[in-house]
């Protein structure tokens, strides 16, 4: 199957995660900029109105952006909507996408209808991040147009099966649009998403380290001076689990090699935050795939070094050599 128009032509086949926290108008404007999509939690803009500021500040600057650029216009963005029955700000943030025709919606903990056909109504495209191909089907049984898979490794809320089975499992059922996430931070591990059945590369974590992104001094300083081994998978901070940075864990006072269990009925987006305060604001969420950044630099740079990376990856595997990532 071929993706939709609004899908094609980007720089690097890359979506930016919605980052809890930390994806802004600046960093989603960097990205599209960029030639990536860019992404943002809905919850992210508080109170609720203050959504519809973020909306106009980004599609007008990325429509003043393309006017100015026709040869290399803007990527779209997405705005990421958890459809938990938690979440009481959902339909009225739903509505403020229907409003600014937001061109992807990126749909969390759950799958609804009606949160799908409102924005079909104006010819938007709705992706639903799955751990599984059982949540795969039910997402597609209730109307989304394409698939992200988190598989293991991914920061925040991440699966637990390995990208290779869980891409091979939900390409037996499925030819539409597929991210993979899951320790993806340069262009050859986007290649090799590709490589493996998937159309896009889904990155977070590397985006946290980047200048325009609302992450404090001390995260993005982590985060460049950690690794695969760094990474602790626990529910205990929002009742379901996630990677996160053992050191964070470390500096809230807690074990990070002896964490309890929670109780997934704690989780909670009402009115428009989980009720675990220190989850992603004290306790910080990564992926396995960050011992890859070295150190902090700007959206627009990161992404030429993800082209370059992506590029040579290619050329690697049409020329049957291995691709070597530099540091």
């Amino acid at each position: 199957m071929a993706l939709p128009p609004i899908l094609q032509n980007l720089r690097v086949p890359v979506i930016g995660s919605p980052l809890f926290i930390i994806s802004n108008p600046d960093l989603v404007i960097a990205q599209c900029k960029a030639g990536v999509i860019g992404s943002f939690p809905a919850l992210n803009a508080r109170p609720g109105p203050v959504l519809h500021e973020w909306l106009d500040k980004i599609t007008t600057e990325l429509a003043e952006y393309s006017e100015k650029n026709p040869d290399r216009p803007a990527a779209p963005f997405a705005v990421n909507q958890i459809v938990h029955k938690s979440n009481d700000r959902l339909m009225h943030d739903v509505e403020a996408c229907v409003e600014f025709k937001v061109p992807v919606v990126i749909t969390s903990l759950g799958a609804r209808e009606e949160v799908n056909e409102a924005i079909h109504s104006y010819g938007g495209i709705v992706l639903h991040d799955v751990i599984n191909a059982i949540f795969a089907r039910k997402a597609l049984d209730k109307g989304a147009d394409g698939l992200i898979a988190v598989a293991a490794g991914a920061g925040g809320h991440a699966g637990t099966t390995s990208p290779f089975a869980l891409i091979q499992d939900i390409r037996e059922f499925f030819d539409g649009p597929l991210a993979l996430s899951g320790a993806i931070a340069n262009g050859g591990a986007v290649a090799a998403a590709q490589a493996m059945g998937a159309d896009f590369g889904y990155i977070g974590s590397a985006f946290i380290s980047c200048h325009e992104a609302n992450a404090v001094d001390g995260y993005k300083d982590m985060i460049v001076s950690s690794d695969a081994k760094d990474i602790v998978y626990s529910n205990l901070f929002t009742g379901v689990h996630g990677n996160y940075l053992a050191p964070s864990i470390a500096a809230a006072g807690l074990d990070p090699n002896n964490l309890p269990e929670s109780d997934p009925s704690k989780m909670n987006f009402g009115s428009g935050g989980n009720q675990k305060s220190k989850a992603w604001k004290d306790i910080w969420g990564a992926g396995q795939g960050i011992g890859h950044i070295k150190t902090r630099m700007s959206t627009g740079d990161f992404v030429d070094r993800l082209d370059r990376e992506y590029r040579a990856a290619i050329s690697a595997l049409q020329a049957g050599r291995a691709f070597e990532v530099a540091g």
